[in-house]
């Protein structure tokens, strides 16, 4: 999709800071991290978010999952522990409408994640 930010990462047409990329998936430092490491991890085909996928989807997700470990590895974050979230819809904060997986890491983290 020509209006989608991250359809148009993954083109080439926006610059991004890539840390891998492979024939299903491109991973990229998020612009507003919210740790010492904050990567976005989201397939080269558009899904709009959770709700999209079906099973015929399924390789897609578990795909973004394996490329998180990786990548989780090669920043040196994958032995202190890493948290991996998809956010899905506005009240979630959702911001971009392409699916995506938040890889955070380089601080201990709490739970719940957010202030009640």
């Amino acid at each position: 999709m020509k209006d989608c930010l991250f359809c148009r990462i993954v083109a080439g047409s926006l610059p991004a800071r890539i840390v891998h990329a492979d024939d299903r998936a491109v991973a990229f430092h998020d612009i507003e991290p919210q740790a010492p490491v904050h990567l976005l991890i989201v397939p080269r085909i558009h899904l709009r978010g959770l709700n999209d996928v079906d099973e015929a989807h399924e390789g897609v997700v578990g795909h973004l999952f394996s490329v998180a470990a990786k990548v989780a590895e090669a920043v040196d974050i994958a032995k202190s522990g890493y948290r991996t979230v998809f956010n899905t819809g506005h009240d979630a904060g959702q911001t971009e409408f392409h699916l995506h997986l938040h890889l955070l890491g380089g601080r201990r983290m709490g739970w719940p994640p957010f202030p009640r």
